[in-house]
């Protein structure tokens, strides 16, 4: 579902809005239908082999794209896909003289075979393909990419440098990445449980997602439809060490506080948070103390969900696909179960959906990325219509 102008109170805002979405998932690239399985705890996640000992069979491949094809044209394709689906769903062109487009990402095929071409030439060609005219800017900040690409986007348009922004996150399944986790010890041998008493790791997962975002006054112009609006973004890093995070959380609070800075938003507010859930003990227990200290606890504070345990953790993807599930739920006012989650942590603040769908209150929703090398960058959405729109 999108809005018409007349749901939207204020275009004077320097708000970008969402006006076109799209997405490649193990489940399928209909972001409804998607959707709909994910609210029927559908899972893309299955056995996958692998050509050299990995930790787990498991991963959360797209089925559509040849996985014998090379890395970089998969993770090519992609992003080509979903971006045009999220062009065509806004209804503008790749083109335009004020558009900019954004490439979220980690290292494609790059770990693989360091003979492949760059990043810089894997950008340039998927930019191509998309039919974006100019030279694309490349975001690389681990699992946190495809949120930060969003955020860039937000910064250009608020500063009045662009009209529109085509952010992409992307990411693709490879051996040299299921090897890395493995040795991390960062991947599950099991299942991918998300704030689970038996968490141990997470299950790699791939896939793309795309948010078209605009100024008020180029959507208005165009009579465009929205999606939502981004009420604020903020990013933190913590610092910490490569691979490990800040156990405090105070750089998850800040990226949080700096998201709600200007947006005339306050944590009261919150009603949904799409939490980067991966799994692992440490990344739990990271979110539960950071949403302590953002939300407090009880059962009145906001509903806390994840989809990594359908869509498997899609490193720079998922921030962008994460983003749409939460547009989803602000829209549709509920959130599918956590899959894997059977016996919430004991310190777990906040409610979390078990087993089923669980409504969500009217507000705005908050979606959260922690990458690897304390990249945390927090999305603040709200749905034109709504209590605090």
């Amino acid at each position: 579902m999108r809005h018409e102008w007349s749901d939207v109170a204020d275009t004077a805002t320097p708000e970008p809005y969402v006006t076109g979405i799209g997405w490649e998932t193990p489940l399928g690239n209909s972001v409804d239908d998607v959707w709909k399985q994910l609210l029927e705890g559908k899972s893309g996640i299955a056995d996958t082999p692998s050509e050299i000992p990995v930790r787990s069979p498991l991963a959360a491949m797209v089925p559509t794209v040849p996985v014998s094809a090379d890395p970089h044209l998969r993770q090519q394709e992609l992003a080509v896909r979903a971006a045009q689906a999220a062009l065509a769903d806004a209804g503008i062109p790749p083109d335009g003289p004020d558009t900019e487009l954004i490439l979220g990402t980690t290292y494609a095929g790059n770990l693989d075979d360091p003979d492949v071409p760059s990043l810089y030439d894997w950008a340039r060609l998927t930019a191509d393909d998309i039919g974006f005219p100019g030279t694309p800017l490349c975001v690389t900040t681990a699992c946190s990419a495809g949120s930060d690409a969003v955020l860039m986007g937000a910064e250009l348009i608020r500063s009045g440098r662009r009209e529109v922004c085509v952010c992409v996150g992307v990411d693709v399944v490879t051996a040299a990445k299921r090897l890395g986790h493995s040795l991390l010890g960062t991947m599950s041998a099991e299942a991918l449980r998300a704030f689970d008493t038996r968490h141990n790791g997470m299950v790699l997962g791939e896939g793309a997602g795309v948010l078209v975002l605009e100024s008020a006054a180029h959507a208005r112009r165009r009579s465009a439809r929205v999606h939502a609006v981004l009420r604020g973004a903020g990013s933190a890093n913590d610092a910490a060490g490569m691979t490990a995070p800040d156990p405090s959380g105070r750089s998850v609070c800040l990226a949080v506080e700096r998201a709600l800075t200007g947006s005339g938003l306050s944590t009261d507010d919150i009603a949904v948070v799409s939490a980067h859930g991966t799994g692992t003990p440490v990344n739990d227990a990271v979110e539960a103390t950071s949403l302590r200290a953002l939300f407090g606890a009880g059962p009145s504070g906001p509903v806390v969900y994840g989809t990594k345990g359908a869509l498997g953790h899609s490193l720079g993807a998922c921030g962008t696909i994460e983003a749409i599930t939460l547009i989803k739920a602000l829209t549709d006012r509920e959130v599918p179960a956590v899959q894997g989650l059977k016996t919430p942590m004991a310190d777990f603040p906040l409610p979390l959906p078990v087993g089923a769908p669980s409504p969500v209150p009217a507000g705005s929703g908050l979606s959260l990325t922690l990458g690897f090398g304390g990249f945390n960058t927090a999305l603040l959405f709200s749905v034109p219509g709504g209590d605090d729109d």
